[in-house]
């Protein structure tokens, strides 16, 4: 048992990516640095359409020991089919550092007494994403939203959200300030991207403070880098090349959430005189962002550069009734596959993998484009990517990977850590820990659920 007055314990994101669930406490006061689920969780016991029975709560989750048993984090309903008796809260708040579902997801089965803390942003796509889909359910919580330059004053901490640059807007640093001197937590964030000066102001700060700790990801830990690394400006110009020198369709693939990625397509749309076509989903979404000033991002009603695409749903047509009334709100901005394929060289089209029967009716000509601006799959015997390329082929798409990582380099880790030089340092997101110590000797090995010093 560490007596120390600040420790840690990682309850996920050990020897995993995503899945962070770190659990900071300082005397009395205790926080979790994110509460998210990893990209393999529960892979052993579930698959596609076998999934925890939602109406058990935490029941299945606990009988394959998918989530920690820990008294006085859960609410009083998720607990009804275990054997964990309820308790009040037992923790002082929860700050998460992005809306990745890595990070977020499980906040569902906290007790909704538990304060939620994010970024401005982040409470915005969270809730775009509730609305639009059937999936996310965030649950009711005491919500407390926060930008850089705040100080939140919990028990004896003090929390200091910094921005950083990654794969969706609203990302943040920490810098905790514990009553034996700062810890750093990272979250997730890259040197390479449009806003890598965010980044830079936060290795900056948190080098300042001369931690005694630091919790940092490293995803993209590994021996031999094996994807592309291009960065955002490089995406939007080799996109743009794309663009530039076709006179057929061109169909991208992005993360939703990705608004740089989207900034980047949205601008090659108009500098070759093509409308980005949208999907009503990412329209929603980009209203919800217009409401922070930071994020600068067009509005899909008023921006003639910007059309929504529509798929037949119930009747067969297009009768406003068949769709979801946030559905509703973009018809005035709708084109259909009718639209697309009479305007093929007018076009460039969001198409989500899910959205690839789309193209039975567009019927696009041969030789047009797909630019997949996503990660690369982690094998060769990826379902999703032998799936996708045989629809490609069948019609007779040009394949092009295009895409810049949310992460930084295994070189760019190692160089911040340098940089921030804290006494002790813990590698989580990652599953090379190993890897990471040997270029970095401050870097503490972890185990699933057991509790550090933080020095």
């Amino acid at each position: 048992m560490v007596k120390d007055q600040t420790k840690l314990t990682f309850y996920g994101g050990v020897n995993e990516i995503g899945g962070n669930k770190i659990l900071l406490q300082d005397r009395d006061t205790k926080v979790f640095l994110d509460f998210g689920m990893s990209f393999t969780f529960g892979a052993e016991y579930f698959t596609s359409w076998l999934q925890p029975r939602g109406i058990r709560g935490l029941g299945d989750y606990f009988e394959f020991n998918l989530l920690p048993k820990i008294s006085g984090v859960y609410s009083k309903e998720m607990l009804a089919y275990t054997n964990l008796p309820y308790a009040k809260p037992d923790v002082d708040g929860v700050f998460l550092s992005h809306a990745h579902f890595d990070h977020i997801a499980h906040i569902q089965f906290l007790d909704p007494n538990i304060p939620i803390f994010m970024g401005t942003g982040t409470k915005l796509l969270m809730e775009s994403m509730e609305e639009t889909g059937n999936l996310a359910d965030y649950g009711e919580h005491i919500w407390n939203k926060f930008r850089t330059g705040h100080k939140i004053k919990i028990g004896n901490l003090t929390v200091e959200p910094i921005a950083v640059d990654h794969s969706i807007p609203a990302a943040y640093g920490f810098i905790i300030h514990t009553s034996e001197g700062p810890v750093v937590y990272t979250g997730d964030l890259r040197r390479h991207g449009p806003r890598k000066d965010l980044t830079e102001n936060f290795i900056e700060k948190a080098k300042a403070v001369e931690p005694i700790a630091m919790i940092c990801e490293g995803t993209r830990m590994a021996e031999k880098e094996t994807r592309q690394n291009y960065s955002e400006p490089q995406v939007q110009e080799l996109s743009n090349q794309i663009v530039a020198h076709t006179d057929k369709a061109v169909f991208t693939m992005h993360a939703n959430r990705d608004i740089d990625r989207f900034r980047s397509f949205y601008e090659v749309g108009k500098e070759n005189n093509r409308k980005l076509v949208i999907t009503p989903k990412k329209a929603h979404l980009l209203t919800k962002l217009i409401a922070d000033e930071h994020l600068n991002v067009p509005d899909p009603l008023k921006d003639d550069n910007i059309v929504v695409y529509y798929k037949k749903k119930k009747s067969g047509t297009y009768n406003e009734k068949d769709y979801f009334l946030w559905e509703r709100k973009f018809m005035d901005k709708m084109v259909n596959c009718e639209y697309i394929h009479k305007n093929q060289l007018k076009i460039i089209m969001d198409l989500d993998f899910f959205q690839f029967a789309e193209l039975v009716d567009i019927k696009p000509d041969a030789g047009s484009h797909l630019i997949h601006s996503m990660s690369e799959p982690f094998s060769e015997e990826d379902i999703a990517d032998t799936v996708m390329h045989n629809w490609l082929n069948h019609f007779k798409l040009q394949f092009h990977q295009v895409h810049a990582s949310g992460h930084m380099s295994k070189e760019q880790l190692v160089e911040t850590v340098k940089e921030i030089q804290p006494k002790r340092a813990f590698a989580v997101h990652t599953e090379n820990q190993q890897l990471f110590k040997t270029y970095c000797s401050c870097m503490q090995i972890i185990e699933q659920g057991k509790t550090y010093a933080v020095v």
